[in-house]
């Protein structure tokens, strides 16, 4: 019988930005494509709500998962949760979010990250330890691709 792994991680990047610019990229559709690690689809469905294609490799183990990105609990300029959810077919599923918080830091920004996660079906054989390393990796993967798209397209 398959449990599920639920995962936990926070951390927080200073951008050289201002808030405003920040926050307008963290609810760009082609941004969020860019930064989401193995992203090949993001399409608007509804406001604040996207259908997504991402292709992952997770140890031995690769799986396309299909599914949507949702953004809520929005405080403009301030904060949001933008959550998702993926079926991998026979792999298993993904669903997790991030709290996100946006804060005034000089002339640039404090963005702060709350992630959790939850995987399940045949992912949880690989092994907690390498499900955890692979979580952190595509967590700073993301916020590491955000962090630079935002350095490279100031205005936007």
């Amino acid at each position: 019988m398959n449990r599920d792994a639920n995962m936990k991680m926070t951390g927080e990047y200073n951008l050289p930005t201002d808030r405003k610019t920040v926050w307008n990229a963290l609810n760009h559709p082609d941004v969020l494509k860019e930064a989401i690690p193995g992203c090949t689809e993001l399409e608007e469905s509804n406001k604040n709500e996207f259908k997504a294609i991402v292709a992952l490799k997770i140890g031995p183990v690769s799986a396309k998962f299909n599914g949507e990105v949702k953004l809520s609990d929005i405080d403009v300029y301030k904060s949001y949760r933008i959550s998702g959810e993926g079926k991998g077919g026979a792999v298993g599923f993904a669903k997790g979010g991030a709290n996100v918080f946006l804060e005034d830091n000089g002339s640039g920004t404090l963005l702060k990250y709350e992630l959790d996660a939850q995987l399940g079906g045949k992912l949880i054989q690989l092994g907690s330890r390498l499900i955890d390393s692979t979580f952190k990796s595509l967590a700073g993967k993301f916020f590491e691709n955000f962090v630079r798209i935002v350095g490279e397209n100031k205005k936007m």
